[in-house]
């Protein structure tokens, strides 16, 4: 086994729900690459569709655990509600294919990564330990063993860029189910030819 990391600053690098918000809509799309800061925040476990276009069961169910650890369901709808597994899965077989080898060799980089430094899978390890061992992602600071491309650091600001995207980005890409970020912002729901007609009086 690999030796345990320094111990991070309790939750010094965690933005503020507030601050993921304005983050997100600011971005429109949800394009943020996650530079110069952490997305963070607490965690809820869901479960795990069983049918996927570009993941197998278990990368799915990592990635599941991962996007609930950046956008959470507190009040709000989080990342499985608003559909964001299917908006990676069903981009990386369309738009996003060019980073299926970064998925690919990320989540298995990841999940081996994990085992050495926290001496269990990510899904099994306690709230604080996975955002533990996801800034450490971040920082630059995991063991550089096992990954290749991407890197350790870049692998996370791909999952929090693709993330956003699935949170914030036009339901017809996949994610944003019935809308959910732009009820939880507060914004009007787009108007589509043909529904969301008033109730005639």
């Amino acid at each position: 086994f690999m030796p345990e990391p320094a111990p991070l600053s309790p939750r010094s690098a965690l933005l503020t729900r507030r601050r993921l918000l304005t983050l997100g809509a600011l971005g429109a799309a949800g394009v943020a690459t996650g530079a110069g800061g952490s997305f963070l925040l607490t965690h809820r476990h869901r479960a795990v569709p069983a049918r996927y276009r570009f993941f197998d069961d278990h990368e799915a169910a990592l990635l599941v655990e991962i996007c609930e650890r950046l956008i959470p369901r507190d009040d709000t709808p989080g990342a499985t509600d608003a559909g964001v597994i299917h908006f990676i899965d069903r981009q990386l077989r369309g738009a996003h294919a060019r980073h299926q080898a970064a998925y690919r060799q990320g989540l298995k980089a990841f999940h081996q990564t994990c085992l050495a430094v926290a001496r269990a899978p990510f899904a099994e390890l306690a709230p604080e330990k996975k955002d533990e061992f996801l800034r450490l992602l971040e920082s630059g600071k995991a063991p550089r063993a096992g990954w290749s491309d991407p890197s350790p650091q870049e692998f996370f600001r791909l999952l929090v860029e693709h993330t956003m995207q699935g949170f914030y980005g036009p339901p017809r890409h996949g994610g944003n189910r019935g809308y959910a970020s732009y009820k939880m912002l507060g914004l009007d729901t787009p108007q589509i030819i043909g529904r969301n007609r008033p109730a005639r009086s």
